[in-house]
Order: C-alpha cells, then sequence, then structure tokens
C-alpha cells in the first residue's frame, strides 16, 4: 500500500472513497455491475457505478460510530471490459418490447431471447465473481445497475452461508414472474431468489409499489417472506409506535447471517430523485442506517450487501454532472460507505 493520509484530500488516481487498497490487500472488495436492460421506466442506473465511484471521493473517512474501519481495506474490483457492450445490446432489444414497437412474433422471440441469454450471461460473471472473491476470504460487496445485477451473488452466498436471510430495501416487492417478458428483470429479482434458491427468509422494507400477483405470491410463500409494508409502517409511526420497536419486530424475522439487498428508491425520494422507479414514501435515509445499525447491535452478522439503482437520470443530466444529479451518487456513496463498515465490523 502506498503512502495514505486519511485526512487530505482524496487523490485523482486513489481508489473508491479515496482509498489507496489493492483488491488484494481489501477486506471488502466491491463488485461494479453496469446493468440495466430490463429497466422499465427511468433509465441511467447502467452508470451508477461510476457516478458513486467519483462521489465515493468525497466521504471523509473517520465515522463517529464505526471508527477507521476503512483500515481494513475496501477495493473496487476491475470492471469486465464486456460489461457495457452486453448492457447496450442487450438494452436495445428489450426497449423494442417495452416501448410496444410493432414487432413479427418472429422478431419479438428473437428480442426476448436475446435480453434473457444476455441476463443469464451476467448471472454467470457475478456468480463465478463473487463464489471466487469468498472463496479468498473476502467480504463482497455489488454496485449496480439494476436491481437484477445481484442474482449470482446472492446464489454464491447461499452456497457459503446456506442459512442467511435477505434484508431486502425497496419501493417495490420485485416479486413479479418474469415481468413484459423478462426472465431476469429488475422487477423480478426476489420471485427469482425464491423460486430458483434455498434461501429461507426475505425480510422486506419500505414495499409500497406492488400488484395483486406479488401480494398473492407473499401469501402463497409466508413462511419464507415477510414484508413490512410502507403504509403499515406509517400507520404504526402515526399513532404512537417508536422505529425503534419496529425495527426490533424487523430484524426478529432475520438469522444470525444477514444479506442486505438496498435498491436506492427504498428511501423517500428526495434522496434519490433520479432513480429510475421513484415512488412516494419511503424510509428516511437516517432510518436505513439506524435499522443497519441495530442489525449490527443485534449480534447478528452482516455477510454481504448489494446497493442498486443509483442513477444520474437521463443522458443529458449524465453529461452535465449538475449538482441536482450528482446528488443521488452522493448519498449511494454514503450509503456503500456504512455498508461497508457494518460488513467490516459485525
Amino acid at each position: 500500500m502506498t503512502a495514505f493520509n486519511p485526512n487530505d484530500a482524496a487523490a485523482k488516481d486513489s481508489g473508491i472513497f479515496g482509498l489507496p487498497y489493492s483488491a488484494e490487500e481489501a477486506k471488502v472488495v466491491l463488485l461494479s455491475v453496469p446493468w440495466e436492460a430490463t429497466t422499465s421506466y427511468g433509465g441511467g442506473t447502467a452508470q451508477g457505478p461510476r457516478a458513486i465511484l467519483e462521489a465515493s471521493k468525497q466521504v471523509d473517512l473517520f465515522d463517529l460510530e464505526l471508527g477507521n474501519f476503512y483500515e481494513s481495506g475496501i477495493a473496487l474490483l476491475d470492471e469486465l471490459p464486456d460489461l457495457n457492450e452486453w448492457n447496450r445490446i442487450a438494452k436495445a432489444a428489450a426497449q423494442k418490447i417495452i416501448l410496444a414497437e410493432n414487432l413479427s412474433e418472429k422478431e419479438l422471440t428473437q428480442a426476448l431471447t436475446l435480453v434473457n441469454s444476455t441476463s443469464q450471461k451476467i448471472n454467470e460473471y457475478v456468480y463465478q465473481t463473487t463464489q471466487k472473491q469468498l472463496s479468498e476470504g473476502k467480504c463482497v460487496g455489488l454496485i449496480g445497475g439494476d436491481h437484477s445485477s445481484p442474482f449470482g451473488a446472492i446464489k454464491a452466498f447461499l452456497e457459503r452461508y446456506p442459512n442467511m436471510s435477505i434484508l431486502h430495501f425497496d419501493a417495490h416487492a420485485d416479486l413479479r414472474e418474469a415481468y413484459e417478458g423478462f426472465e431476469d428483470s429488475h422487477a423480478s429479482i426476489m420471485h427469482n431468489v425464491i423460486s430458483k434458491t434455498s434461501l429461507k427468509k426475505l425480510v422486506q422494507v419500505g414495499i409500497r409499489d406492488f400488484c395483486e400477483d406479488e401480494l398473492n405470491f407473499i401469501k402463497e410463500n409466508k413462511s419464507r417472506i415477510v414484508t413490512f409494508f410502507d403504509v403499515s409502517m406509517i400507520d404504526e409511526k402515526m399513532s404512537g409506535k417508536s422505529f425503534s420497536v419496529i425495527c426490533d419486530e424487523i430484524i426478529s424475522h432475520l438469522s444470525d447471517e444477514v444479506y442486505i439487498s438496498f435498491d436506492i428508491d427504498g428511501l423517500d425520494p428526495r434522496f434519490c430523485p433520479h432513480t429510475g422507479t421513484p415512488v412516494p414514501g419511503g424510509l428516511d435515509y437516517n432510518e436505513a442506517l439506524y435499522l443497519l445499525k441495530k442489525v449490527a447491535r443485534s449480534g447478528r452478522k452482516i455477510i454481504g450487501f448489494d446497493l442498486c439503482e443509483v442513477s444520474l437520470g437521463d443522458e443529458a443530466e449524465q453529461e452535465s454532472l449538475d449538482t441536482a444529479a450528482q446528488w443521488d451518487a452522493n448519498v449511494g456513496a454514503r450509503l456503500l460507505y456504512k455498508l461497508c463498515g457494518y460488513a467490516l465490523t459485525t
């Protein structure tokens, strides 16, 4: 490791959070997955990892609650060059379907096959990379991309931690089956986790936008899915129940080993206005951090995490990188740093 003063401004050629660690030296390694082929409303989340990297260099490293946890090392893995090309090609095919272009049956089948097969390549790449890093004793975090990005990582974590549970922050239940024909849609990630893996418990928080089929899926899988709907949490808080007690109820459903899957739109959209599918309501930033803190203080181990759907908005906003567009990346970088901290200190 090169000479490093944590109180200095981050060097331009430094790593994430301005840190000097290589992936070999770091305890936490972060996997960048710039993928958004199946996004069905706003775009730009493929640029999330790059935006978070840039914003991360403005984060002060000392943490009042967690101390200098960065000294264990945090590093961003080199991005797979093919990912951007895979995303470009698959997104173009997906847009033909999403925008309901006048496609023949053959053209529709070809477009769906291309998107679904490319999604499988992404899943396999993420799975193999996560599995390798876990086998080397690393703690792995993933930066999306849309929320379909971490499926391969969750699969790899389950092989190593078969009794783990997932704490899922999101505005959406993500329990749709093959949404718009896309088998690995961002809207289907948790449906795929329940139907294609051995996960024993999925605990969802902040959910406020879902269809009736998803509600029925929750009811059909009530032994494996516990959902804390946003409207119910608001009712409880408005009626005087403390958020601390609500957190205790959420945590009671988690196993000793917890994987965090954090879609940024689980937060109130004032913290992520450019995310692809913002929904009014949601958690305050400090409420989300408080819940993470209580998970850590409960004696549970945060074994890994993903952070998805951070976006700078449309292409014009990405090019200008104005202050408003940078806000999402600023919030995302600070949330990512806390996720690293809790993974390193539990």
